[in-house]
């Protein structure tokens, strides 16, 4: 409310156009009041809101720019590629309560990903009315759906002709199809809309009863004998319609600048509305149907503020304003009785004013919550806390052994900042005396900064800066530094919040100190029980690669190993153990060495799988597993596998197709003493590829796990018969690159070769794809190939002809 919609004049660029008509046919699909498309930005991970109708722009300036990692419905369809679609407040609290931590109004909400093939645009959706406890019809799914898939192809069109499908800076705010759009009422006999923004009264639809042509004339002469102004706002916020109280009192009552009210925005027209206070009562009436009612305070120049009693009343297609002189109420907040806070006030930036709004912090506490290393903690205040505010720069530092360290930083000019790292607790610093003496400090100005510390080295003339202490509990954890590219001043509220944000970052920051901690124990333990190398085989090639999960950056228990046993024989094994962190190494170590000790004794695979099962349930760790172990002979590729409860292998023939194998199975390990695990025999030709995975590898959150083998097999057939090691890192490449992979992975391919090779062991160093990712036992190719063999003839089998889906 700071700037108004951009309503007016024909939208020429080719791009906009075309979203713009989408975003009224979705309007229209959907039985809705507002939409908008959302589309990526130049930035990786950013969606911008490109187009929006229904609701003021810069009311919701908040919900322009959105990162694709965030937990919210625009940013689920876009990563998920599925629809969101949430009826009503009840389910969309239950499936993303930040939304409705900013937003806390009964409405309905849907969102479409555009996509086409594998390519990802953005998201379209649709506000509307909340219908609780009857989910989005069928009909209503179609139709935006079609209208997403008609956006895709359009896009896709602009982009093979060369434009642009990428959105940077602010939406395009469009009128809705029932926006007032010409000249409004303004006084007896003028142009004349509805008291709502409807067509005028009088001239269509009138009641029966009515003398034709009376209707407009008794709706004016029924609201000027009002003893309150009248206003009655559009979805874009203009005004198109106003009492004679409103026009006559424009002045004296609601503090107009003089100018006509009709045909301009209501925050232009009355500034003092634009009030960060009163956001959410606009934002309510813009959601749902609910009336609203508040006090508002109008500074003129007396010294006390007046007082008015405001009412909005909304509507299908705009909203009616009723403003009244009322009596001061018996407490009200110092940020809205003095002047020169209002959204227009040049003082005030459009972001800074926002900063008093429930909403921001609110959402910074619960993505807090969710953060669980200082890097992830880092990001939540970069993308929440500086745009609630209008920062530009932010550091972090944080204490240890006497000593400030700098631990992130974001807008401050390259390296300035390195000349503070490491700055003892004795140093007379801004920085450093927040923390010893547990007050923040805010600085209007940097010439207010040089003053009160005087030779300090200053990264910019102008601005202001805000230190805020680190505090946890009582215990110092570090400092952060906000900072402005303008002078500003900082409310009493502003400077509440803040301080309080600062507890719960320095909350959030202590916790991902002891989670960094245990995690570097797990990974520690974890890489010194995942094998170093694996074995060298003249007739038989082995790779293997870990990959950790990016949720929390924890490690998990999945492991593989490669056993030379008895016989000339290899054990090939990969298992996973439920949950993550140094318990899940710990077991993790535990059943690797378990079933290293059964396979070498010369145990038969389903006694190995006993065995182990037996001593999981004897360790009593609280935990399960689940395990692949295949005994192959590599002289005829006579294979024995079992299996308790883990995903089915892949196998890729010498030909090239490749299918799941079905592998019947038994119990997760560390369940059932009395389980049992049935024994397939298989054959490995000369050539082909054998695939054990774990399920991170294949698992996507919101989609069928067959889904996410289907894409493993068609991956493992379209590697051809490249190196395995190169095999192997296209397998995981795609994961590896996914910034909220849930779970860990793990993934050993194994190939007989046609004729004896000579290889060299390749020690495990960091996989190109992640830094944690272990790869082991790094041979030149050779893929692998297993065929079924039928138990009572000792003979291959003939696999599926279609390689489909197996389990």
């Amino acid at each position: 409310m700071t700037a108004r919609s951009d309503t007016s004049g024909p939208v020429t660029d080719a791009t906009a156009r075309v979203l713009a008509r989408a975003a009224l046919d979705a309007m229209g699909a959907a039985g809705g009041y507002a939409s908008g498309v959302y589309l990526r930005s130049g930035t990786e991970g950013l969606l911008l809101m490109a187009t929006l109708t229904g609701i003021p722009g810069p009311l919701f300036r908040p919900w322009w720019r959105m990162q694709v990692n965030r937990p919210y419905p625009v940013a689920e369809a876009y990563r998920s590629g599925q629809s969101v679609h949430l009826p009503d407040a009840e389910s969309a609290m239950r499936r993303f309560p930040q939304l409705m931590a900013g937003l806390p109004f009964p409405f309905g909400s849907l969102y479409e990903p555009v996509t086409r093939g594998r390519e990802r645009y953005g998201v379209l959706l649709v506000l509307r009315p909340a219908t609780p406890g009857v989910p989005v019809g069928p009909g209503d799914r179609k139709r935006l759906r079609a209208v997403a898939a008609r956006l895709a192809g359009e896009l896709a069109a602009l982009a093979a002709g060369g434009a642009s499908v990428t959105w940077e800076g602010d939406p395009v705010c469009l009128p809705g199809p029932g926006a007032v759009g010409g000249p409004a009422l303004s006084a007896p006999g003028g142009p004349a809309t509805g008291a709502k923004g409807g067509p005028p009264a009088g001239t269509a639809g009138e009641p029966p009863g009515s003398l034709p042509g009376s209707s407009a004339a008794g709706a004016r002469a029924a609201v000027d004998r009002l003893d309150m102004a009248v206003l009655s706002v559009d979805r874009q916020g203009l005004i198109g319609f106003a009492n004679s109280l409103a026009r006559s009192a424009a002045t004296t009552l609601l503090g107009a600048d003089g100018a006509e009210l009709c045909g301009r925005m209501l925050w232009e027209a009355l500034p003092w509305l634009g009030h960060p206070a009163y956001e959410d009562h606009f934002r309510a009436v813009y959601l749902s149907p609910t009336p609203v009612h508040f006090q508002a305070a109008r500074r003129g120049r007396q010294a006390l503020p007046h007082w008015l009693s405001v009412g909005l009343h909304p509507g299908i297609d705009g909203i009616t304003v009723t403003i009244a002189a009322s009596e001061p109420p018996t407490y009200a907040p110092e940020s809205v009785v003095r002047s020169g806070t209002g959204l227009s006030s040049p003082a005030m930036g459009s972001p800074a004013d926002r900063a008093s709004a429930l909403y921001r912090p609110v959402a910074l506490a619960i993505a807090l919550t969710e953060a669980v290393t200082a890097r992830q903690v880092s990001m939540v205040v970069t993308d929440e806390l500086l745009p609630a505010f209008g920062g530009r720069q932010l550091a972090i530092y944080l204490l240890g052994e006497g000593h400030l360290h700098l631990a992130w930083e974001t807008g401050f000019p390259q390296g300035f900042l390195d000349r503070f790292d490491g700055v003892a607790l004795d140093v007379r610093l801004p920085g450093v005396e927040t923390l010893t003496s547990g007050r923040p400090l805010f600085f209007e100005s940097m010439q207010h900064l040089a003053a009160a510390y005087p030779g300090i080295e200053l990264d910019a003339d102008v601005g202001a800066r805000a230190f805020l202490p680190l505090i946890a509990s009582g215990r110092p954890v570090g400092s952060c530094i906000l900072g402005f590219d303008a002078p500003r001043g900082f409310s009493p509220e502003e400077r509440t919040v803040l301080t309080a944000l600062a507890g719960l970052i320095a909350q959030a920051l202590e916790r991902a100190r002891r989670y960094d901690s245990e995690a570097t124990l797990a990974r520690g333990l974890q890489a010194a029980l995942l094998p170093h190398r694996l074995p060298v085989h003249e007739s038989v090639v082995t790779v293997g690669r870990y990959l950790p999960g990016t949720v929390g950056m924890d490690v998990g228990g999945d492991w593989y190993d490669v056993i030379e046993t008895g016989g000339g024989r290899l054990a090939l094994v990969i298992g996973d153990v439920q949950g993550h962190g140094v318990a899940a190494a710990a077991t993790m170590g535990q059943l690797r060495s378990a079933v290293r000790a059964f396979a070498m004794s010369g145990s038969e695979p389903e006694q190995v799988l006993r065995g182990t099962n037996q001593l999981l349930i004897d360790l009593d760790p609280g935990q399960f597993a689940s395990c692949c172990y295949v005994l192959l002979d590599p002289g005829d590729g006579l294979a024995l596998a079992v299996r308790a409860g883990h995903p089915q292998p892949l196998l890729r023939h010498p030909g090239g197709r490749t299918e799941v194998l079905d592998l019947p199975g038994g119990m997760v390990l560390g369940i059932d003493a009395e389980a049992r695990y049935p024994v397939t025999r298989l054959r490995i030709e000369p050539g082909a590829v054998l695939a054990l995975y774990t399920d991170g590898l294949v698992e996507i959150p919101g989609t069928d796990i067959d889904a996410g083998v289907e894409r493993l097999r068609a991956a493992l057939a379209a590697a051809g018969p490249a190196p395995l090691a190169e095999t192997a890192d296209r397998l995981v490449a795609e994961a590896g690159h996914s910034t909220d992979r849930p779970d860990d992975i793990a993934l050993l391919l194994a190939s007989r070769t046609s004729a004896p090779e000579v290889t060299t062991p390749d020690r495990v160093e960091p996989a190109r794809t992640d830094s944690d990712r272990m790869d082991s036992g790094r041979v030149d190719s050779g893929p692998v190939v297993s065929g079924r063999v039928d138990p009572d003839q000792g003979s291959p089998g003939r696999a599926d002809p279609d390689g489909a889906d197996a389990h």
